[in-house]
């Protein structure tokens, strides 16, 4: 039986609860966002502070005590659809300061959100975002989620950026991705709607054209992107310096992961990093955090100077800065990871219908079971009709359990497995349900719960011969159900 696994970051020594509860204690992580004036009402005749007053005040605090600010990576997309207006409004309620959303513009140079060049992934349509009007993008509908041709078409619409900007104007700030070169139609959006203090730009552009942009855009609030190609860029800034830095490296030995340069850089402002994928942080992500903080944020945190991070996760994000978890183990439940099957080899811990290991994960060596790394997740991959699983779980008590499996698929359906225990038949079908994405993972409930004794239990996970199958399996949870 394996938990979530405890591993030491550079230097030796793992980032703990205990650790990072000190961490917070220092002001190294923020408190949930203000509702009202500082000390808890406003003063008589004053507005009260907004959330996105507060965030803007942060934002720009690099001093000492600056807390770790949350950017929720196109909204909340695990409630909503992407770069919707109801993943803004989620990702806000969640926790975060600041929204990550994508700005293209439509064939009549409107500003809307939009991720890819085309709405094909993300909406019921098809063509270009630039060969389209704004009247025809309005009528399209999002997928759910990460989009995907088999995602579930919901009600939220295309939003345009004026509205997704009205919608953040109390709630915290907009990271602006892709709409520098459209900068100026942006501007325009955001004077008009009286949220210049919300947008967040950003871009890797030559000094000169960022000097200008500033120069005269009175206000205009702006983050510069670096990595080796650019490093040099810092230095060209001088004293009047942008408030924060991107800092994107696939690798520690990259020059912008130098200690001694984001010392410098962490001086005069914040210093931003992505964790959602594999090559913005060097496999400093969200998916590493999940299994321990010290393989992800933590590291970042205590190593590389971070003080905002954006995520996938924000929930997770969020729990770790204020509690020190990221994904806790529920009280009484019972986890194990997808690669620590049983042993005992083929014909008794496995049976794998495809020779050696197709993944590109740590496989056991010698084992035909596939397994991938997902940008951290390692999960049991490739996986096809007639396949199984053993696992060995320690029951703390007696009760019924239900099993949940932490899955991703961007197909409906699926796939579907049974469930056996200690050698009996298996039960019914269980259908994967579709996450929109390879990477993005979804706990799901099998619905069939078991009377399960105290003590050691072998669990099978068989997947149905009939039918189709193309998941990935991150971990299995045992959890009680009540009496």
């Amino acid at each position: 039986m394996i938990s979530r696994r405890a591993v030491a970051v550079p230097g030796g020594r793992p980032v703990t609860a205990v650790v990072t509860a000190v961490l917070c204690a220092a002001l190294l992580c923020t408190a949930p966002p203000a509702t009202g004036a500082p000390g808890g009402s406003a003063s008589q005749g004053a507005p009260a502070e907004t959330p996105a007053d507060r965030a803007h005040r942060d934002f720009l605090d690099h001093g000492p005590r600056a807390g770790v600010m949350t950017v929720a990576h196109r909204g909340q997309w695990r409630k909503a659809p992407e770069n919707s207006l109801a993943a803004i409004r989620a990702g806000f309620a969640d926790g975060a300061e600041i929204v990550e959303v994508d700005v293209r513009l439509t064939k009549d140079r409107v500003p809307v959100l939009m991720h890819d060049e085309t709405v094909d992934r993300t909406t019921n349509g098809t063509g270009r975002v630039a060969d389209l009007t704004h009247a025809q993008l309005s009528g399209l509908r999002l997928r759910a989620g990460l989009g995907g041709r088999q995602a579930a078409v919901t009600g939220e619409r295309v939003p345009t950026l004026a509205e997704a900007i009205r919608a953040a104007r109390t709630l915290g700030l907009v990271n602006l991705d892709r709409a520098w070169q459209d900068r100026e139609a942006v501007w325009r959006v955001l004077e008009e709607t009286g949220t210049v203090r919300n947008g967040l730009f950003k871009s890797r552009a030559p000094l000169p054209e960022v000097r200008a942009f500033l120069g005269s855009h009175r206000g205009a609030l702006y983050m510069h992107v670096v990595d080796d190609a650019n490093a040099a860029s810092v230095a060209e800034f001088g004293a009047a310096r942008p408030p924060a830095f991107e800092v994107v490296f696939d690798d520690v030995r990259d020059q912008v992961a130098a200690p001694a340069f984001l010392q410098e850089l962490r001086a005069t402002g914040r210093v931003w990093f992505n964790t959602m994928r594999n090559g913005f942080a060097a496999r400093f992500t969200d998916e590493a955090s999940l299994i321990d903080p010290a393989r992800g944020w933590g590291a970042l945190i205590t190593h590389y100077r971070a003080t905002v991070l954006q995520t996938d996760n924000v929930e997770a994000l969020r729990l770790y800065l204020t509690q020190g978890v990221a994904d806790p183990v529920p009280p009484g439940a019972v986890r194990v990871q997808a690669e620590d099957y049983a042993p005992g080899g083929r014909g008794r811990a496995y049976h794998d219908i495809d020779p050696g290991n197709r993944g590109d994960g740590p496989g056991r060596p010698g084992e035909d079971v596939d397994i991938c790394d997902h940008d951290g997740a390692v999960v049991v991959c490739w996986m096809r009709g007639s396949e199984w699983l053993t696992y060995g779980v320690d029951v703390p008590k007696d009760g019924r359990y239900t099993l949940k499996a932490r899955a991703s698929s961007p197909y409906a359906p699926a796939g579907t497995y049974r469930i056996a225990y200690d050698g009996a038949p298996p039960g019914k079908a269980v259908p994967v349900a579709n996450t929109t994405a390879h990477h993005a993972f979804v706990l799901q409930d099998s619905r069939d719960p078991r009377q399960l004794t105290r003590g050691h239990h072998h669990v099978r996970l068989s997947l149905d011969a009939g039918a189709f199958q193309n998941w990935n399996l991150d971990y299995l949870q045992l959890e009680p159900v009540g009496p």
